[in-house]
């Protein structure tokens, strides 16, 4: 494993003798824009191991993408590999139907500090909820992003994630304008809760080999794929492709929703996501849950 190579993957090309803020920006921006938030391993019939060596393999080499645990992973290595001080955090993350935080840590996340400041650095959610940047650890503060306004608000050593909602614009569903996700009572969409206890890799190995066997959760219910553009983001949940441009117009995001059939998987995989699986995918999308990216997560 070296970091050029890893640089290559991701399109980075930029001076990264400092280990700054300016540096780190850069880097996860191309993180994000290159490595797919995907579970499609565990639709392929593969299994996930959760050990440096085989992500990277996987990620760098095979070109693939990952969910939370592998490309946080991998982002947390490279940015260890130059020189900044980063530790790995774990999650809660809140399901809106049940209207509940997980009541076992089931994500990963990152927190940088630079010159005396924390951010929390998180490439690893996905859709919608995926922040842009990194997020400076205050409590209380607006940080507004090209994907829209986030927060965290700190109670009691708990710390809670959150993002504004914002309006989206579908054509496909109505002639007319169609909103969802529009701002008024209860806009807030809240994404996960974490503690600042420092976590080692082995303590996600029991939640990596549960989340492939059980049926009950959402990776097992749906394959997804999604992976942020320079305008917005692209998603494949089942056979739903989701390509949403963010600030269509003012506070709104343009979403276009198309179904595909299985002989266009394959191919939008390579041409969207720049995937080409080496065992057959068998997309799964189950009834009764949101259908597309953006009312995923």
């Amino acid at each position: 494993m070296n970091i050029q190579e890893y640089f290559g993957r991701i399109s980075y090309n930029k001076p990264h003798k400092d280990a700054d803020l300016q540096t780190l920006k850069a880097i996860f921006q191309h993180h994000i824009q290159a490595i797919p938030f995907e579970n499609l391993s565990m639709h392929c019939g593969e299994t996930i191991e959760l050990d440096l060596q085989s992500i990277y393999n996987k990620i760098v080499r095979k070109k693939r993408g990952g969910w939370c645990l592998e490309t946080n992973y991998l982002l947390f290595w490279a940015l260890q590999e130059l020189g900044y001080d980063v530790c790995i955090l774990g999650g809660n993350s809140y399901d809106p139907a049940e209207r509940a935080y997980a009541a076992e840590m089931n994500h990963i996340l990152l927190k940088v500090v630079i010159q005396g400041n924390s951010y929390i650095v998180d490439a690893g959610f996905g859709g919608a909820y995926q922040m842009w940047q990194p997020l400076r650890l205050i409590s209380g503060k607006d940080q507004p992003q090209v994907p829209g306004i986030f927060r965290f608000v700190e109670d009691n050593g708990t710390w809670y994630f959150e993002k504004v909602k914002r309006k989206h614009y579908i054509p496909e569903q109505s002639e007319t304008p169609y909103f969802t996700d529009t701002p008024g009572l209860g806009n807030i969409r809240k994404i996960h809760r974490f503690t600042l206890e420092p976590r080692h890799i082995n303590d996600f190995q029991e939640l990596n080999t549960y989340l492939q066997v059980s049926p009950d959760n959402i990776l097992r219910k749906k394959s997804l794929c999604s992976l942020q553009t320079t305008e917005g983001l692209i998603g494949l949940v089942g056979w739903t492709l989701t390509e949403m441009k963010y600030n269509y117009t003012e506070d709104m995001d343009l979403v276009h929703i198309t179904t595909l059939t299985d002989e266009e998987l394959e191919k939008t995989l390579k041409d969207k996501f720049n995937i080409v699986l080496e065992n057959k995918l068998v997309p799964v999308n189950v009834r009764g849950l949101p259908p597309n990216l953006v009312d995923k997560i």
